[in-house]
């Protein structure tokens, strides 16, 4: 799929036109609008993409995604074949795009679906390819549809279906969707699935202390002493842009394989991502290492958006008691704090950040299938899903450390 089959779907869908049209003027005839699918983010004018992406989201940005691209972090052997959808005006001018990815597995995505390949592999289906719309590796909550006008959303949609239509693909994916586009998928008739991340909010704290203030006395001296414990003969120091040396990358990147070996068998970056990171997007990139006799031992990164801050990998040389909350959850709170950030994402799962002041939250995906038995029976897996997922997060959200009289929470 990396390389044949992939050019092969490009070419399925390349020049087809789009239903909506655009009327530049009163009096000129309409333009119609090209939908195609380019070989990559990195073929793209990096200008035009990011004045659709906007500012907010780092994992949106091309400095990203064609970091995945040149990094190797998507593409060959990876499971991730970069296919972007995107619109343009008969003058080549980029009007809408969405990142999206042929797959060729469900590796890296942090939304389950392996259940789903089975079950329809299982009836005589091939579920893979599948089409993603996604930050690669990245559970991070952001627009998935890139336009500079609404009305090219469904234009989007339609193209990436064509795409499964025309190629024999399953299905399409869109994962970690900002609330405010799910209406846009919705609309055009995709399946909506919500599942729950810990996120932690800005109310308006000058300082962590201020943030423990709002919690009930009990919890608020279990993080103390978590904190205390944690620094206890090490320094902690925040790193970003030029501060980043290789020599940090190398530390780190010993930290970020041991975690990803434990965790899903192998690293899905390339050492050359961070590398990248730090030249290309060093200025949204907070490092954030603990030093024991000025040696590293363990470390998180963060990427730093308009209104947040994404916690997205950790790892150290040797374990210390409460280290990983530490650098991952209360670091994190301080330089939110510090940068008047709205909120921070600490990544997928965890519910052991509940007790540490981040709270339950809805996290969206919307899925489209081919096959109408089979999106028929992922339709009522998924309502009987949402309904377990709205009790677990009235569940959790019962259980936050804040104050219980109100005094903690608006």
């Amino acid at each position: 799929m990396d390389g044949e089959y992939a050019r092969a779907a490009r070419n399925r869908i390349a020049s087809r036109r789009c239903v909506d049209r655009r009327t530049r003027k009163r009096g000129v005839s309409e333009e119609p609008l090209v939908a195609k699918v380019a070989g990559s983010v990195g073929a793209l004018d990096g200008g035009q993409w990011d004045a659709l992406a906007g500012s907010d989201n780092p994992f949106m940005s091309y400095d990203f995604l064609t970091i995945m691209e040149e990094s190797g972090s998507v593409g060959p052997g990876t499971g991730w074949q970069s296919a972007p959808i995107v619109i343009e005006s008969g003058d080549g001018e980029l009007l809408a795009a969405m990142p999206s990815y042929l797959k060729g597995n469900s590796r890296g995505e942090f939304v389950f679906d392996n259940a789903w390949a089975d079950a329809y592999q299982r009836a005589g289906g091939q579920y893979y390819p599948k089409v993603q719309i996604a930050a690669p590796h990245t559970p991070a909550t952001g627009p998935r549809l890139l336009y500079s006008d609404e009305k090219y959303a469904v234009a989007l949609l339609r193209a990436a279906e064509q795409l499964c239509a025309g190629n024999g693909f399953s299905s399409a994916h869109a994962t970690f969707i900002e609330p405010d586009q799910l209406p846009l998928f919705e609309h055009a008739g995709w399946m909506l699935r919500s599942d729950i991340q810990f996120h932690w909010y800005n109310r308006d704290y000058q300082s962590f202390d201020g943030f423990l203030a709002a919690l009930a006395s009990r919890k608020r001296k279990a993080v103390r002493k978590e904190r205390a414990a944690a620094q206890d003969g090490v320094d902690i120091v925040h790193l970003s842009g030029a501060q980043i040396t290789e020599a940090h990358w190398d530390a780190f990147w010993e930290f970020y394989q041991d975690t990803g070996a434990r965790k899903w068998g192998q690293p899905y970056l390339t050492r050359e991502a961070f590398t990248l990171f730090g030249e290309r997007m060093g200025d949204r990139v907070l490092l954030i290492l603990a030093l024991e006799e000025g040696e590293p031992i363990a470390g998180a990164l963060n990427f730093v958006g308009g209104t947040a801050l994404y916690g997205r990998y950790w790892g150290c040389s040797r374990e210390k008691r409460f280290l990983h909350f530490e650098l991952c959850y209360y670091q994190a709170i301080d330089a939110a704090i510090e940068r008047g950030l709205e909120r921070v994402e600490a990544g997928a799962q965890g519910g052991h950040k509940l007790t540490r002041g981040y709270e339950p939250c809805k996290t969206w995906s919307a899925h489209w299938i081919a096959d109408p038995g089979f999106r028929d029976a992922v339709s009522d897996f998924l309502e009987r899903e949402r309904e377990g997922i709205d009790v677990d997060q009235m569940y959790l959200g019962e259980r936050t450390p804040f104050k219980k009289d109100g005094s903690g929470k608006p």
